[in-house]
Order: C-alpha cells, then sequence, then structure tokens
C-alpha cells in the first residue's frame, strides 16, 4: 500500500514543545516512516506545511526558518508555505480584553498574543489530500500528522471514494472527535525519540 504523508508543521511543532521536546531535533523522513509501517505502508511522499514569519518583524527567525524549509527539501520533503497574516488591530484588542478580565494568576500562564495567525495553511493540506488520493490517484493511504479536527471533511470525502485516510499525533493536542471519526494512532514520547531524531 502506498502512502502520502501530510505534515501540519505549525501543529507538529506546538504539540512536541507541549510534550518536552525539541522540534529542531525531529527528522521528518523517519517520522513519517515510522507512522506509515503503523499503517503497513510504504512512504512515496512526505509534505510539509508551514507559515513564514515577517522579515520585517525578525531577520534572525526569518533566515533559521529559511534555512530549516531549505533542510527539509534537501531531505525529499516537499515544503509547501504561506506567510503569517496579520491580525486585526480589532482582534488584537479583543485577545487583550480577554486577558485583562482574568486573574493575574491566570493571565501569568497565558503568553502574550501574538499579532499574526496561521491563515490558509489547512485548506491547502485538505485540497492535497484530496487532489493526491482522489485526483491523482498516486496513493491508497492519506496519512495526516496533525491532531485538528478541521480536517475530517476532506477526510471523510476520501473515505467515501475507497481510499484510507487516517492520521497520526501526539497526545497532546489530538481532536478526540478527529480520532472517534477516522483511523488514528497517538505517537508516543518514547518513540519519537526511539525513531525519529536527527543524528
Amino acid at each position: 500500500m502506498k502512502a502520502c504523508v501530510f505534515i501540519d508543521g505549525n501543529n507538529l511543532y506546538h504539540n512536541l514543545k507541549a510534550s518536552g521536546i525539541s522540534p529542531n531535533q525531529i527528522d521528518l523522513v523517519k517520522l513519517s516512516a515510522f507512522v506509515s509501517s503503523k499503517y503497513t505502508c510504504t512512504v512515496i511522499k512526505i509534505y510539509y506545511y508551514n507559515s513564514l514569519p515577517d522579515i520585517k518583524e525578525n531577520q534572525n527567525t526569518y533566515f533559521k526558518h529559511l534555512s530549516y524549509l531549505e533542510n527539509l527539501r534537501k531531505s525529499t520533503v516537499i515544503v509547501k508555505t504561506r506567510k503569517l497574516q496579520k491580525k486585526s488591530i480589532q482582534e488584537i484588542k479583543s485577545h487583550a480584553r480577554i486577558l485583562d478580565s482574568l486573574c493575574s494568576s491566570c493571565r501569568q500562564k497565558i503568553s502574550r498574543v501574538s499579532p499574526v495567525r496561521e491563515k490558509g495553511i489547512d485548506t491547502m493540506i485538505a485540497i492535497d489530500m484530496v487532489r493526491a488520493a482522489l485526483i491523482d490517484r498516486e496513493c491508497d493511504y492519506c496519512i495526516l500528522v496533525s491532531g485538528d479536527a478541521d480536517f475530517i471533511p476532506a477526510m471523510d470525502l476520501i473515505a467515501a471514494h475507497g481510499k484510507q485516510a487516517v492520521s497520526a499525533a501526539l497526545a497532546k493536542g489530538y481532536s478526540y472527535e478527529l480520532r472517534r471519526t477516522h483511523g488514528w494512532f497517538i505517537i508516543d514520547v518514547k518513540d519519537i525519540h526511539n525513531s525519529c531524531l536527527k543524528q
């Protein structure tokens, strides 16, 4: 069985950090091979999706990000990006009002509100999954590495046409709704350390 792996970079990054793992330690080719083995598939393509920071905000962060993405491309990963979108002043003020309404203890537990947001990445992933499975017919399995339930409609469509749409994610941030509707696999922190780290 042939599989295409679709990695939601932002989702994976935050779930790794929440699990105490540095995202820069992860070899995405090894991670994809490990996850696909749980579904007894052979990986034919790996797609990685992420948003690019604005060079005007922080040149150092921007160029580090570009370097990371270029190294992924060299490892045969297909990289797809979009620019981070600036939030409107109204959105930022709304978040600030919510923070102000919290007690000081709760406020300290929440990091500052980011002035940017990821936009369009989920749509890009969903379209690529449908294209790979149903239009180009290049895979039997679409393996989503994300815990985000937003992908369920695309996965439902793929499954309705006789292909497999499954997911894998770390326990932190893995949507119950996503696990309830499609094949799923929890990536254990031990699995990461044993099978998915860079040399």
